[in-house]
């Protein structure tokens, strides 16, 4: 056990910024260390982000760093190099009180990844290639994503949980321009680190049930590692846009597979996202966003169109109350209708977090060819930041009328997530 530094370097006080999006509060000195569309644009998910999060000073409940060795020499490597890097393992483990199937279901995940500047290394207008490898693993016969089929409901209980082995999350050029308030990406990119984004989205942080993340579940197929251009950036200090086209067909486990499929079908999906915030410093804190999308034709799903809201307002440097809604017409999605509503409450950012939030869903009568009748979520789940590096998240997830189940009204899913990195 070492004994934890003050944060004394830049680097060090920029990243504070993020401790806020993990634990939903920050004081306003905090605010102002960042500055550019690369960092507020990009998604709690996004590769920037977690090096910038797991890299922050945390206030953990056991106050124990045994990590400063290997993080000090991370930081020489960048340091000389510009290579910033990180690793991590996460874990979901379910179980349902009743199922149709299996009663339980788990997965894990390591991942790694980084982001190596090699131009303009000094900003504004840096260049860098960014990257995250994975390998995602069932630890028996069911994985979270795929437990809602078992249970009997239309969803993904723990939306990035699966089997799918080694696989390229994104592998892209990332390009500032206008002096930072611009950013582009170039190569193989998952949405998710862009679009529809919000401070609680985040399956390995957050919330891990579909509805509370991107799209609401109103997402057609939405592709990792598909081959495409995102163009971002700030109008004015409060109004920003996105827009971005990939590969609809983009499998990330044969990221090569990507040139054929996209110059040579050109089956792709489209977004483009308007928002509003008070400032570039608290996009995801007070935040509000129409994003619309749609896909072509592709090998899992018809063409399709939908559009997604979200609003988000921090108050009190503690509660974050939040309000989405989605709606789709065909394109593979889970739900032709959706809403979600929930608020997330920290009293101590960097260690805890509760959040609470409710859903009601319309499945698709498009993507599944009945109709089918409408369900309802609540999720609950306290991260705890139990030492520097590892977190434990309980949850509870109770699926009202589940629609491939009418023999039961309701639906219990106990649920544990580990996350440690380094």
């Amino acid at each position: 056990m070492t004994v934890k530094r003050p944060i004394t370097t830049m680097k060090h006080a920029s990243h504070s910024y993020w401790v806020f999006l993990s634990g939903l509060a920050a004081t306003a000195s905090t605010y102002a260390q960042v500055d550019d569309a690369a960092d507020v644009l990009a998604g709690r998910d996004s590769v920037p982000v977690l090096l910038a999060t797991d890299d922050a000073e945390k206030d953990d409940v056991l106050n124990i760093d045994t990590q400063q060795r290997f993080d000090d020499w991370k930081e020489s490597v960048k340091q000389h190099t510009g290579l910033d890097f990180g690793f991590d393992y996460a874990g979901l483990g379910l179980r349902a009180d009743e199922s149709l199937g299996k009663e339980s279901a788990g997965s894990g995940s390591i991942r790694f990844f980084g982001s190596w500047a090699l131009i303009n290394t000094e900003g504004p207008n840096t260049g860098s290639l960014v990257f995250k490898v994975e390998n995602r693993h069932a630890y028996g016969s069911v994985t979270p994503q795929d437990f809602g089929t078992e249970v009997g409901y239309i969803g993904l209980p723990g939306s990035v949980y699966t089997d799918q082995q080694w696989r390229g999350t994104h592998v892209y050029w990332q390009q500032d321009f206008c002096n930072g308030r611009g950013v582009s990406y170039v190569g193989w990119l998952d949405i998710t680190d862009y679009a529809d984004v919000y401070a609680m989205a985040s399956p390995w942080t957050g919330f891990a049930n579909i509805a509370f993340e991107t799209g609401s579940g109103t997402y057609g197929a939405y592709p990792d590692g598909a081959l495409g251009v995102m163009v971002g950036g700030f109008f004015t200090d409060h109004v920003y846009g996105i827009a971005s086209i990939v590969d609809g067909n983009g499998d990330p486990t044969d990221l090569f597979k990507g040139f054929d499929s996209f110059f040579g079908d050109f089956d792709t999906l489209k977004i483009i996202e308007l928002g509003y915030t008070s400032g570039p410093k608290r996009l995801f804190m007070d935040n509000a966003h129409i994003t619309l999308w749609h896909i072509d034709e592709i090998e899992s799903a018809n063409n399709g169109y939908g559009v997604s809201v979200s609003f988000s307002k921090a108050i009190a440097n503690a509660w974050m109350p939040f309000f989405r809604a989605g709606w789709a017409r065909d394109g593979g999605s889970l739900y032709e209708t959706a809403v979600s509503t929930g608020i997330g409450y920290t009293t101590d950012p960097g260690r805890n977090l509760l959040g609470v939030a409710l859903n009601w869903n319309r499945p698709s009568e498009d993507t599944f060819g009945v109709k089918l009748d409408d369900q309802y979520l609540v999720e609950v789940f306290q991260r705890w930041q139990i030492t520097e590096g590892l977190q434990l998240t309980p949850s509870l997830q109770l699926m009202q009328k589940p629609a491939l189940n009418p023999d039961t009204d309701s639906i219990w899913v106990l649920g544990l997530r580990m996350r440690f990195a380094l």
